[in-house]
């Protein structure tokens, strides 16, 4: 893939985020930019939101009490046994069904990336306690294995006085993605799905962090392999919808969601922090610029004045919508993209 961009990328605003946040969460859906309260809040928002604020290091008081508030719903959410309930009404009440799917691996990788990097002592503490209640589970799930393995990498570099349970939780969770190529493509699924670039980020930063070369080296070599296929000659990201992807299908397709660009900046980030290389830096870019208009369907999905992420690229444009997951993902991707080095603005 030859595709090189370089991007403006000006101070992160959090004004939307903070006004879908309240004193339980963040509110998984809004009408527009106006929270709709009556679907609740989810841990996997809830997990993401926790990254995003304390990932910028740029400190306010604002920030700083929504990283309270997100980590107090998380330490609510993991239970005993360390499955999650993962949704929550605006009244407090939890839902009582339990999960070691998606919120699970969502909630790991927060808790693991607070206890390494929480802004206070405390903070991490709090964080450490829940990341090891959590770890009394496993999953099934590929994507789960797949966020829960980044946490635990993350959990290692900042806890290495605490091994064992993160050590145990990054070999299951590794062990559990699969390699190699399927019929018709360098792609080790018969099909792509969602939030496809996790596979590889966990490979290439928890192969990193337990020093399984093979792991990283698979990682990236699948990286690449993704980021053909959504580029295809394109000068451009066109991500796999939400209908899937299988062998043949060059797109564009939709209704695509900003999660694929935004898990894709994360594994260009860590890649280019596990090798070296400053063309994964390059890929982050390609990544921000998505969200700037460098995308199948040429439209803004992004709101630089408020900091708002618009839901979906659709055929007729985009969807108008600017919900916690979109938003949390370009946040997250202009976050990576200021952190590289070079000139910013």
């Amino acid at each position: 893939m030859s595709v090189l961009v370089r991007t403006i990328a000006p101070p992160p605003v959090f004004s939307h985020l903070l006004r879908l946040t309240d004193h339980h969460g963040v509110f998984e859906h809004a009408s527009f930019t106006t929270a709709r309260r009556e679907h609740g809040y989810c841990a996997d928002d809830v997990a993401r939101a926790l990254v995003v604020v304390l990932r910028e290091p740029v400190r306010t008081r604002s920030l700083d009490e929504a990283a309270q508030t997100y980590l107090t719903f998380l330490e609510g959410a993991v239970t005993d046994d360390g499955s999650v309930r993962n949704r929550r009404a605006v009244s407090g009440e939890w839902s009582a069904d339990l999960s070691t799917g998606d919120c699970w691996g969502r909630t790991v990788q927060a808790l693991g990336f607070a206890a390494r990097a929480g802004s206070t002592r405390t903070l991490r503490h709090r964080a450490t306690r829940v990341f090891l209640r959590a770890t009394r589970s496993r999953t099934v799930d590929v994507r789960a294995a797949a966020f829960a393995a980044i946490g635990a990498a993350d959990f290692l570099r900042g806890r290495a006085d605490l091994p064992g349970p993160a050590h145990a939780l990054l070999t299951d969770c590794l062990d559990r993605i699969p390699r190699g190529s399927a019929p018709g493509w360098a792609w080790p699924e018969p099909r792509l799905r969602y939030a496809n670039a996790s596979l590889c980020d966990a490979l290439v930063y928890g192969g990193g962090v337990l020093r399984r070369v093979d792991d990283v080296r698979e990682g990236l070599r699948m990286l690449a392999a993704l980021l053909e296929i959504e580029t295809g000659g394109r000068d451009h990201l066109s991500v796999t919808g939400t209908a899937g992807r299988s062998p043949g299908e060059d797109g564009p397709l939709w209704d695509q969601q900003p999660i694929e660009p935004g898990v894709i900046a994360d594994a260009c980030a860590h890649a280019a922090e596990v090798t070296g290389d400053a063309s994964w830096a390059r890929r982050v870019h390609l990544a921000w610029a998505w969200f700037l208009g460098a995308n199948d369907g040429r439209v803004v999905m992004y709101d630089s004045a408020t900091g708002a992420g618009h839901d979906g690229l659709e055929p007729q444009g985009r969807n108008q919508n600017c919900g916690a997951e979109s938003t949390l993902a370009a946040l997250g991707t202009l976050q990576h993209v200021r952190a590289l080095p070079g000139p910013r603005r």
